[in-house]
């Protein structure tokens, strides 16, 4: 039944379409589903005791801080932590740090603050899907930028760039939702390609922490502050978005933005307008929880977890799926990007995955363009045990397979 909010809904609303993903979502709490359709942390190495130790620590200790309002920035030693203590080799200003309720906020109050409808927004192809979410509701218009195996193509960057872009958006290290990460050599010409036009970037990376066969490349916002002299404080052009959801729980909405003092003011204004200020229980759980050196260990533990379960699905999808299907093999994160022939549409083939009880995400919902690759689709290796992982491909094949007889019928 229509109520009378319908009429009076904001023109805006027809830019926001529902999350393949999130529905997905649904299906995971179904027994029988293995789902590699959402970017799951593995619940079982969740730090149970870590937290449970840091909770009655902040109930009997700092009960009258955790359960108080804070300020918008976030809770200062927490702030304080990440700017010593980052994993990215840098050591910025406290106030170059603001807290957000996840990186999924971060990108709504960038949105918030930084874009007017009609926009240009320079964006990987495929890109994550969040992202656009996030942004479809400020009338934005896209520049999709080709990537490939090394990431984004600094001569296709460059072009978007003199196409009116107003930033960037990029994800170098195991991209959602190809799993490719950027070479350094690239992103060194892509910090130079940006200097020399004046042009901001934005780098998310959630995954950054998990590397598994090779090191740490060097971050956007690391390279970039090798070009400044700015005393302490960080003064470039890269606006970076971390996140503990990846590394420690998704559940506690804990991530921050590290950017120049003057994007931290807008971002700040934007936050007090959408929620005051992230959780200060959340935050200063997770801030007794790391503080001690503790994420460093665990971290570890993750690399190790998803790297096996990572090899088990290559391996399944070397003995399973038949020729003409490819994939990524990423060094880290969370996702395998699989290529179908071209007249396969993985979302058709969904319905038929559905079925069998196996899940996955629909490569065109990563498009910001009109071209789109439909054969494609996304995989989560990190959520499902090594034996689900086995019998969800053996699944996927066996939907692909009915797949193929009705469309044979059908022609």
């Amino acid at each position: 039944m229509d109520s009378r909010w319908d009429s009076r809904t904001a023109n805006r609303m027809n830019n926001i379409k529902a999350s393949t993903i999130r529905g997905l979502l649904k299906l995971t709490e179904m027994p029988d589903v293995i789902s590699f359709a959402g970017g799951l942390p593995a619940p079982e190495i969740f730090p149970h005791n870590e937290f449970n130790a840091a909770c009655t620590k902040v109930l009997q200790e700092k009960c009258a801080v955790a359960l108080q309002y804070g300020t918008t920035g976030g809770y200062t030693p927490l702030r304080e932590y990440i700017a010593e203590h980052n994993h990215l080799g840098l050591k910025v200003s406290p106030d170059n740090i603001i807290i957000t309720s996840g990186a999924q906020q971060a990108l709504d109050l960038v949105g918030r603050s930084y874009i007017n409808e009609g926009d240009k927004i320079l964006v990987e192809s495929p890109t994550y899907l969040g992202a656009l979410q996030a942004w479809n509701a400020y009338g934005v218009q896209y520049l999709p930028t080709l990537i490939d195996n090394d990431g984004i193509i600094p001569e296709e960057f460059e072009k978007n760039i003199q196409q009116g872009a107003k930033f960037a958006y990029l994800q170098p290290n195991f991209h959602n939702p190809t799993g490719v990460s950027i070479s350094l050599e690239r992103r060194e010409k892509i910090i130079r390609i940006a200097d020399k036009h004046g042009f901001p970037i934005i780098e998310d990376d959630p995954y950054g922490q998990l590397c598994f066969d090779v090191e740490p490349t060097k971050s956007f916002l690391k390279l970039d502050s090798e070009y400044r002299s700015c005393f302490g404080e960080y003064c470039g052009d890269i606006m970076y978005l971390g996140t503990f959801s990846k590394v420690l729980a998704p559940g506690m909405r804990i991530a921050y933005v590290i950017a120049p003092l003057s994007v931290i003011g807008k971002i700040n204004l934007s936050k007090q307008g959408a929620d005051l200020h992230t959780a200060t229980f959340n935050q200063v759980v997770v801030y007794e929880t790391i503080k001690g050196g503790f994420i460093d260990e665990h971290v570890r533990e993750i690399r190790a977890v998803y790297k096996h379960r990572r090899d088990i699905m290559l391996e399944a999808l070397e003995e399973y799926m038949p020729k003409g299907i490819t994939w990524t093999h990423p060094y880290g994160g969370l996702f395998i990007w699989a290529f179908f022939p071209e007249d396969v549409d993985t979302t058709a083939l969904l319905e038929y995955a559905i079925a069998e009880k196996v899940a996955f995400v629909p490569g065109e919902q990563f498009y910001p363009g009109e071209v789109k690759a439909k054969n494609a689709m996304r995989l989560n290796f990190s959520n499902a045990n090594p034996d689900k992982i086995v019998e969800g491909i053996q699944r996927l094949l066996r939907s692909y397979e009915k797949y193929l007889v009705q469309i044979s019928a059908v022609v």
